[in-house]
């Protein structure tokens, strides 16, 4: 296992369930790529810890017995890079929806940090989830 599959490993498995040790995992200068993430109102890029707790914080407040499950990470030639895919599911508090979603994941790590993350996924299954309308997209 590389230093950056071994993050991403603890990535999914404290992110919601040990955030305060997720924490440990990141660097105070993370950049967050969020590339769909406008499509909803929200940014497409978090940098900064405190940028990306605000949004961590929001997320974990809003969804209720998210899970990750179906997890697979690959490792890459280079030891601090590390791709994954896997799928979540938790129940959107304000709409009482259930969110189901899949993502792909890239992990970036330096000195046992995670430095960078993109994460894709689909807007289309979070915008039903939360009750709101797609940016960009007419009714």
């Amino acid at each position: 296992m590389t230093i950056a599959s071994n993050l991403l490993h603890q990535h999914i498995q404290t992110f919601v369930g040990n955030n305060t040790q997720w924490q440990t995992l990141i660097a105070d200068d993370l950049l967050w790529e969020l590339p769909y993430a406008p499509s909803l109102g929200h940014p497409a890029r978090l940098t900064g810890r405190q940028e990306v707790m605000n949004h961590v914080t929001w997320f974990l407040e809003a969804v209720e017995n998210f899970r990750f499950f179906d997890a697979k990470v690959y490792a890459s030639t280079d030891p601090e890079v590390a791709i994954a895919e896997f799928s979540a599911e938790g129940l959107i508090k304000s709409t009482g929806r259930v969110y189901i979603q899949n993502y792909v994941l890239f992990l970036r790590a330096s000195e046992g940090k995670i430095i960078f993350l993109r994460e894709y996924f689909d807007p289309v299954q979070a915008a039903k989830a939360l009750d709101t309308p797609i940016l960009g997209i007419e009714s």
